[in-house]
């Protein structure tokens, strides 16, 4: 799998897809019976994997509705789930019926599901029980501790509880492989296809690029409507506005729910898929955003194939992708004109102090770039990518052992002072803003980025493709409020596979080309040049 960027052409790509169509028929006309091996192999998997979907809507509860005093008990609960789905992955028979195929005569399918179960299989049979258990137990805690010291700005409070999870995730690497840097061992668990080296490479591409592109930006003289959205903004009329943003874009609330929570996320399955965002009185566009975003998530994963819920067929390529769905409704289509030039006028119903906004001064609105916004999640596209590197090199540090955790507070501040020129006036605000620490999760933060890039990639292949057809452009569609082609593209090329093909692969089949971070640069160039009148 090549790392490089693929020169092919566009008969190249169109070569390549049909192969990809050929590939697929001929792989089910020529699927041979599946062993008893394998057979036995799914039965276990479904089994583990509906167990972490039950561990999955505990979490949802304790972030949604669980009333505070209940942390002592979900703490416990969620950890005897934790350990029992280990111990159905670890057991023996996992081992010895992956043993069994080590030679078997697979379809492709069959292959990849036991390419997939084989790596979570040998990831976790390294990793003791109880150091399962006392990982979810520290994350549980953490969880309570890391929302009231946000609520009170008090990182202090939170610091032991960072600190033991920076340990227990050391721990972890080590077992799994402790000869490597332990930072790309976690890195693994969210983007088990590409090599830290690679994210590296494109977090870099993505500095080279919009470092200049923001200096350029900030010396500007372009007047944008930035005042379009100002004022105050009822949240629950906000929230009746992101029902209604839901509706446009096809969101199934037969399986799935909206809700408010304080840190914007979706967690489910392919027939129960719910969404969280949060309000705020004076910025409308903020949860809008989120909830786009949300949607993009859920639509992944509500595409998954239902028959084969349980099985790697039937889950996410990991989270590279699943962030290039969300990214791609947010970005590409939530901060678009044509979406706007749908959407506005449903804005302007449920906030009629906006009906002198011109689709024009909302467009410019949602795409103002602000250097001194310190909220990773309501970040504009250009800088968005700068909170992920402090992020990702805090975190980094930290798993490595080269950051201690009581000069995180300094050092986030440090950094986004060299990034963004801005410090943060608070611990709230800086480096208490985001839950993925309390969740243990480090080496989640670059698929943040990566899937940005790819959503710019997969973007300009459906817009490509649907230029190809005969009817209106994809701009057209979106502006029509039609959502149907872009919702199709992305159910054949993405969504219908599963994790099926590794990620570059996966990406290479539906746009013809390596997974790059030519498209995402040359996209917002080209976008914010013209927004801001400046060249790149």
């Amino acid at each position: 799998m090549s790392d490089s960027a693929d020169t092919t052409d566009a008969s190249g790509s169109d070569e390549s897809a049909d192969t990809a169509d050929t590939a697929d028929a001929t792989d089910a006309a020529n699927a041979v019976d599946a062993p008893d091996a394998y057979e036995a192999l799914l039965d276990r998997a479904r089994r583990w994997n509906t167990v972490s979907s039950a561990s999955g809507v505990l979490s949802w509860d304790q972030q949604v509705m669980m009333p505070e005093g209940g942390t002592p008990a979900r703490s416990k609960q969620l950890s005897v789930l934790s350990s029992l789905q280990h111990d159905l992955l670890t057991a023996p028979e996992t081992g010895e019926h992956l043993t069994d195929l080590d030679d078997a005569d697979l379809s492709g399918d069959q292959s990849a599901a036991v390419r997939e179960i084989r790596r979570e299989y040998e990831r976790a049979d390294a990793v003791p029980r109880d150091l399962v258990e006392r990982i979810s137990e520290a994350s549980t805690e953490a969880l309570g501790a890391w929302e009231r010291a946000r609520a009170e700005n008090d990182f202090e409070a939170f610091a032991p509880h960072l600190e033991r999870n920076v340990e227990l995730k050391r721990e972890y690497a080590a077992h799994i492989d402790p000869d490597r840097d332990p930072y790309a061992v976690l890195f693994e668990e969210y983007e088990p296809c590409l090599p830290l080296e690679r994210a590296e490479t494109i977090l870099a591409e993505l500095r080279e690029t919009l470092v200049p592109l923001l200096e350029a930006i900030r010396e500007s003289d372009a007047d944008l409507a930035v005042d379009t959205f100002e004022g105050s903004f009822d949240t629950g009329t906000q929230e009746e506005l992101a029902r209604a943003a839901l509706d446009r874009l096809g969101h199934d609330f037969d399986r799935g729910r909206l809700d408010v929570s304080s840190h914007p996320f979706t967690s489910g399955n392919q027939f129960d898929c719910r969404i969280t965002t949060r309000f705020d009185e004076a910025d409308p566009l903020s949860a809008l955003g989120s909830t786009i975003h949300e949607f993009g998530h859920a639509r992944y994963t509500l595409g998954l194939p239902d028959d084969e819920f349980g099985t790697p067929l039937g889950e996410p390529r990991d989270l590279s992708v699943h962030e290039s769905q969300s990214r791609l409704w947010e970005n590409h289509v939530g901060r678009s004109r044509a979406f706007w030039d749908h959407f506005l006028a449903t804005f302007q119903e449920h906030f009629p102090c906006t009906a002198d906004a011109s689709i024009r001064d909302a467009y410019e609105a949602v795409n103002q770039v602000h250097p001194d916004n310190p909220i990773r999640v309501e970040a504009d596209e250009l800088t968005y990518h700068l909170h992920i590197l402090v992020r990702f090199e805090i975190e980094r540090d930290l798993i490595r052992g080269d950051l201690g955790v009581a000069d995180v507070p300094e050092t986030w501040n440090d950094l986004y002072e060299q990034y963004l020129g801005i410090r943060p006036e608070t611990d709230a605000e800086g480096c208490l803003q985001d839950i993925h620490w309390s969740h243990g999760n480090f080496g989640y933060f670059p698929t943040y980025s990566l899937g940005s890039v790819m959503a710019a990639q997969l973007y300009a292949a459906a817009e490509a493709d649907v230029a190809a057809m005969d009817g209106p452009s994809l701009d057209d569609r979106i502006a029509a409020g039609e959502f149907d082609a872009i919702h199709d593209w992305l159910a054949e090329n993405v969504h219908r596979h599963g994790s099926r093909y590794e990620t570059n692969e996966l990406v290479k089949r539906a746009t013809g080309q390596d997974f790059s971070a030519d498209a995402f640069t040359d996209y917002v160039e080209s976008k914010y040049g013209a927004l801001y009148d400046v060249s790149p």
